[in-house]
């Protein structure tokens, strides 16, 4: 499932790139201004990202798409290593799917400049800016999942939020990165450009900037846990995950049989704050 997800993922980029960006589009050749553009292909892959996550599969393997989300939540105990471990390894499989079967149905539009297979390079202003974007966008999403996922009134509305952040990342953020946030979907274009040079920084900073954003999450709201890996957790899809929501509430005890230093404390972990 993670793997045909980001496969979808890397087919629609690579429809709406070819549309909005190619020289012989109607589209392109009619939308000028690059920041409309990019505010399409925003909107265009937040709209596949609203679908996906909500989406039967999205719903039961948690809408992870991304090796950085994965490894976020090994992190934060919520998913077991080896489950981790073949998430990302799909992952990337579905990231390499996806860019051979955009490939296969139109290489003549995706294969060389300006489209490069969506492959996500540094920007005008270098490699170092690239990193400190890439790292500054994937902490901001995590932090908004987590903290979105982790709200009982927003947690139904966690992938709308994700999205939304995509939008606006790509929009306004894709001319110093690409706008990756994710190391699978980075490799598929890279692999089948052969564009190597810049790839430690979306190895790197995706990852070093989610664990970022849990870290913040963990200092800002030390009383609220992490209660699930999934993106939406509230549907009649099994869960594999480490499931806050599972863990039944602690017995209520009475104040004279309570520990004292127990007393007049009580933790439901099925609410959420």
């Amino acid at each position: 499932m993670e793997a045909a997800l980001l496969g979808c993922i890397l087919v629609s980029a690579s429809f709406f790139a070819a549309v909005l960006e190619h020289p012989s589009s109607p589209v392109r050749q009619g939308i000028e201004d690059p920041l409309r553009r990019r505010a399409l292909m925003g909107l265009a892959m937040a709209g596949t990202n609203v679908a996906l996550i909500f989406s039967p599969w999205g719903k039961q393997s948690g809408a992870h798409m991304n090796p950085s989300v994965t490894l976020t939540y090994l992190r934060l105990g919520k998913i077991a290593p080896a489950d981790a471990a073949f998430y990302v390894l799909f992952q990337f499989a579905g990231g390499i799917a996806g860019t051979a079967l955009a490939s296969l149905a139109a290489s003549a539009w995706l294969s060389g400049p300006p489209i490069h297979h969506v492959a996500t390079t540094p920007g005008r202003f270098g490699p170092a800016a690239a990193f400190a974007g890439e790292l500054g966008i994937s902490a901001i999403l995590m932090l908004a999942v987590l903290t979105a996922s982790n709200t009982r009134r927003l947690a139904p509305w966690t992938g709308v939020f994700a999205a939304s952040l995509v939008f606006l990342f790509i929009s306004f953020e894709a001319p110093l990165s690409g706008m990756s946030l994710n190391p699978a979907r980075t490799f598929g274009p890279a692999l089948a450009e052969r564009l190597w040079d810049a790839l430690w920084i979306y190895f790197t900073a995706p990852p070093l900037g989610m664990l970022l954003g849990a870290e913040a999450y963990r200092l800002l709201r030390r009383s609220h846990p992490v209660l699930c890996a999934k993106l939406h957790h509230h549907n009649d899809k099994r869960c594999i995950f480490r499931c806050g929501y599972a863990m039944p509430a602690p017995a209520r005890e009475t104040p004279s049989t309570a520990p004292a230093s127990q007393q007049g404390v009580s933790l439901d972990i099925n609410q959420l704050s």
